[in-house]
């Protein structure tokens, strides 16, 4: 496993953990988080956004299906369990900066065909 991948994959236990200590020096100062819903620019708006996201759920359960590493980051196709009900299916597109932290998310909302 590379480095980025091993950062997308330190990011995606800490958020299942709903751990945003952890979640906090993986990224990158100037983060962008883009979703079906939201964008969001900076450390502090990421920070209190994932808060958010971390607060309106019990849990959560993060399968990374397939994994795909690129010279600027990663693209990761998820299956996330919601409170051990609900599953939505996601591909997140990661950029990792020079410092080794995540620079931008891109989400983009997808269909389980289980």
């Amino acid at each position: 496993m590379t480095a980025k991948l091993d950062l997308v994959r330190a990011y995606l236990a800490a958020y299942a953990a709903r751990d945003l200590a952890a979640v906090d020096p993986l990224f990158a100062e100037g983060i962008t988080l883009r979703d079906w819903k939201i964008r969001v620019v900076g450390k502090a708006a990421a920070l209190a956004e994932t808060r958010k996201n971390f607060e309106s759920v019990q849990s959560l359960a993060i399968e990374v299906l397939a994994a795909y590493e690129s010279e600027g980051g990663v693209a990761a196709e998820l299956k996330i369990g919601i409170n051990g009900k609900d599953t939505i299916h996601v591909v997140d597109v990661f950029d990792v900066d020079t410092d080794s932290r995540i620079a931008a998310i891109r989400a983009y909302i997808g269909r389980g065909d289980d």
